[in-house]
């Protein structure tokens, strides 16, 4: 059911205080309505045993007898009218002392005779056998017993209509509650889902949508203007960085030209190693800055192929790079961009050990996990969390290898990873060494489907 638009309060405080509003007087209205219909003076078919009212004017009548005669005649009438009210000597009933505990319904009807008739009232055994009972001293002679009520008649005038109430009062709240999380929780959790996926997914730039209180609606103008401030402030790094990277490949390539007319070898192998080195930072630091990887459209791939020829390129230079898992595992991801990241980890990997094993495990819904090991120096454990940061060197972490680059491949790798929705952490590997745990989700069902009308990567 939806209401007019018009007739929702367009503020979150408004909407709140109409909740409370609402639910104060839908619980006055639903109680009074309850007791009207359902609570009434017990008569004489119903038993005597909860009619406060009549056990106090049966009392109050007793207590004008002149004679036992006369308090006889009355008590008579009174059982007639359904009140089994028995004169009782006072030498043949036990009084139990004040203080001492009642049943819970006998004190239902001591409270009120105490309280609305100022009746004094006591829970008593007035001979053996005869059961609890209710006692009221009219003289030094005499009392008078009234049968203790039962919980079956306690709950027929009482706790029905309790009962009833809370019911009604829960599915009051249960409504309301549902609205509360329809026109306003909703919403935050939007705002607090988009704020999340924003640089992790490549549907980020959508804007937010605004529907719901007016307080709500400010918020998601406000963060899709940062939005596009941030964008345009990135495309503008990355258009000034693309222009620096330009003019010095030009000449980079002029001085590597030369560099290959010098006749020494030792100098001129070594300025070719340094202008390889300057190139391959620009690339790396393009690379980083580009939304390139994180722009490209989900498609199926075979994982165990991709994970393959990685450790193959690596294997062609002379490295030690294997691979173990699976043959084949189909899943929806953006291959080139998986392949960088798992490049980038295979990288860093084998400038610190000799033996680099990359494994595969396939998880349950198309889940995956995929394990770079090797045998070098390990990272301690504070700079674990630290090495992921852009520009910290690895071989600060790592101080067996020669670092190189700007130390942006685990960057690049742990936003690749995240773009995927999954994690990347770093783990000990025994005897010695590093693992890089990649542990991609479950593939969304929507994306399986219509990534699978394409081909397989």
């Amino acid at each position: 059911m939806r209401f007019p638009s018009r007739l929702i309060p367009h503020s979150i405080a408004v909407q709140i205080t109409g909740i409370f509003a609402v639910s104060v007087l839908l619980g006055i209205g639903l109680t009074s309505a309850i007791l009207f219909l359902f609570f009434r003076e017990p008569d004489a078919r119903d038993g005597d045993s909860l009619s406060a009212t009549g056990i106090g004017k049966v009392i109050q009548i007793a207590q004008t007898a002149e004679t036992l005669e006369e308090l006889d005649k009355i008590l008579d009438v009174a059982r007639r009218a359904g009140f089994s009210a028995v004169r009782v000597p006072s030498a043949e009933f036990t009084a139990r002392p004040a203080d001492a505990p009642m049943p819970f319904a006998t004190g239902v009807i001591a409270f009120q005779l105490r309280t609305l008739w100022d009746i004094e009232v006591r829970s008593a055994d007035f001979h053996p056998g005869a059961g609890d009972g209710l006692i009221v001293q009219l003289d030094d002679r005499s009392a008078l017993v009234f049968a203790a009520p039962t919980l079956s008649s306690l709950w027929r005038f009482i706790l029905r209509p309790t009962v009833l109430i809370i019911i009604t009062m829960l599915v009051f709240v249960v409504f309301l509650s549902v609205y509360a999380v329809r026109w306003i929780i909703a919403p935050l959790s939007a705002l607090g889902r988009a704020a999340e996926s924003f640089g992790h997914s490549p549907d980020d730039d959508r804007l937010i949508d605004r529907r719901g209180p007016r307080e709500i609606g400010q918020v998601a103008d406000a963060l899709n203007d940062m939005r596009t401030r941030i964008r345009a402030l990135i495309d503008d790094r990355t258009r000034m960085l693309a222009a620096i990277s330009h003019d010095l490949r030009t000449p980079l390539t002029r001085l590597r030209l030369r560099a290959e007319r010098i006749g020494d070898a030792e100098l001129r192998d070594g300025i070719l190693h340094e202008v390889v080195r300057i190139s391959g930072l620009l690339d790396e630091t393009l690379e980083y800055l580009r939304p390139g990887l994180r722009e490209e459209p989900m498609s199926r791939a075979d994982l165990p192929s991709l994970l393959q020829t990685i450790c193959a390129e690596f294997g062609d230079v002379g490295h030690d790079v294997a691979y173990a898992g699976p043959s084949r595992l189909v899943r929806v991801c953006r291959p080139n961009a998986l392949g960088r990241a798992v490049s980038n980890i295979v990288d860093n990997a084998i400038q610190h050990g000799s033996t680099v094993r990359v494994s595969l495990r396939a998880g349950t819904s198309g889940a995956a996990e995929i394990a770079v090991a090797d045998d070098g120096p390990g990272i301690p454990a504070p700079l674990r969390e630290k090495v992921f940061d852009p520009f910290f060197k690895g071989d600060d972490a790592r101080p067996a290898g020669a670092g190189r680059g700007f130390g942006l491949g685990l960057s690049i790798a742990r936003d690749v990873v995240r773009g995927h929705g999954g994690r990347i952490e770093l783990l000990d590997h025994a005897p010695r060494g590093l693992v890089v745990r990649i542990s991609l989700p479950p593939t969304d069902p929507l994306a399986r489907g219509a990534a699978g009308r394409g081909n397989i990567s």
